[in-house]
């Protein structure tokens, strides 16, 4: 049986190419990015052009890029980072009922140190309005952290629209696009984003490695203490063979962005329009066009998630509920929650699917196929 995965919205395996590269920085670059001797400079050669692969694929300048241990700490440091710089100015964060945990707990952490939090709401598409975020700002407002991209079900955030709204405004504007970065176009300057976290294992690189952008000449104070690696903000020696995977996935997901936006869109259309024509009954959570390309979240009436999941696993089928980082939790998706509200069924029924580096399109059909099998099965029992 062909093992099909369908959870690259939880993490990506790794391109064959980026791993070549680790391997090799594995073997021979092994000297400390901070000794002045030949070994130190080669490692810190390596750190300085992956830095500049990732500064260019979002239009930010070299020492602009922090690297960190991924989307969590790149998420932790801006808000924490920024909340303690700024705490003297005010006290107020903006953020969505929506964000990733790494987001969410972040906040509620904050707000336990005196802080006040306003989380905005979204439509049934997931999507947050420009008139609350306007309405919501103050003259103590010193933060909004809005992400990209759902990793639920897709939505995108009117991050240029925000950002447009933030330029008279001394409030620093910080989005995840973890979930995002790689499948959409991303400007720093022109969308006037101030803080941007990525994780490198979205999109086929390394776990354990990921990016903050800073805008030059903004304060953060650092979350880790020690050596001033990272322009001082996030002391520790750095991974520099996860460092120059990252790298090479970053230079792999430029040059493929619009064929896979293509690609998987095809996908997404593929996979409802053969879950259509067999008759199944099932509804889109969120949209199908403001959406990412790869990710779409549908609920099916009269199923249950777990006994779906299961049966699609048995099926050799690897979806989700969603977030990777909630699985096994008996909790409904809070992001299925804000859209639809707690009482609906849709938290009980809903799977996501996403796609990526491995799918065929004969796999999406084969996917389509056992979905409606087995939904076809739990609904006449």
């Amino acid at each position: 049986m062909e093992r099909i995965y369908l959870d690259h919205a939880a993490t990506t395996p790794l391109h064959p190419a980026v791993i070549e590269t680790i391997a090799e920085q594995m073997a021979g670059a092994y000297g400390n990015p901070s000794s002045i001797h030949s070994f130190g400079r080669e490692s810190r050669h390596i750190l300085d052009t992956a830095r500049t692969t990732a500064a260019k694929s979002i239009g930010a300048d070299f020492n602009e890029i922090i690297f960190t241990s991924g989307g969590t700490e790149a998420d932790n440091l801006a808000i924490i980072g920024t909340a303690r710089a700024m705490k003297h100015r005010g006290r107020h964060i903006i953020t969505s009922a929506v964000e990733h945990h790494a987001v969410l707990h972040t906040c509620a952490y904050l707000e336990k140190e005196g802080y006040e939090v306003t989380y905005l709401p979204v439509d049934e598409a997931g999507v947050i309005s420009l008139s609350d975020f306007a309405s919501s700002l103050r003259e103590d407002t010193i933060l909004v952290s809005i992400m990209y991209g759902n990793n639920e079900v897709g939505a995108i955030q009117p991050i240029a629209e925000i950002g447009e709204l933030l330029k008279e405004h001394p409030a620093v504007f910080h989005t995840d696009a973890v979930q995002a970065y790689g499948m959409v176009s991303i400007d720093v300057n022109s969308q006037h984003i101030d803080l941007l976290s990525v994780s490198s294992h979205k999109i086929n690189g390394p776990k354990g490695i990921g990016f903050l952008y800073v805008k030059d000449g903004l304060a953060l104070t650092p979350g880790l203490f020690g050596g001033e690696q990272e322009r001082k903000r996030r002391a520790g020696t750095e991974n520099v063979p996860a460092i120059a995977g990252f790298g090479k996935a970053i230079e792999i997901a430029m040059e493929s962005m619009k064929e896979k936006r293509e690609q998987y869109t095809g996908f997404k259309k593929q996979l409802v329009h053969l879950l259509t024509e067999k008759g199944v009954g099932f509804a889109v959570n969120g949209s199908l066009e403001q959406t990412l390309p790869h990710v779409v979240n549908l609920s099916f009436p009269g199923t249950d998630v777990e006994s779906m999941l299961v049966n699609l696993d048995l099926a050799g089928i690897a979806v989700s509920s969603g977030s990777a980082c909630t699985a096994g939790s008996i909790e409904p998706s809070h992001v299925l929650v804000a859209m639809f509200g707690k009482d609906s069924e849709r938290l009980r029924n809903s799977i996501r699917f996403s796609f990526g580096l491995t799918n065929a399109k004969e796999q999406i059909d084969e996917a389509g196929e056992a979905v409606a099998k087995i939904v076809a099965r739990l609904t006449s029992q």
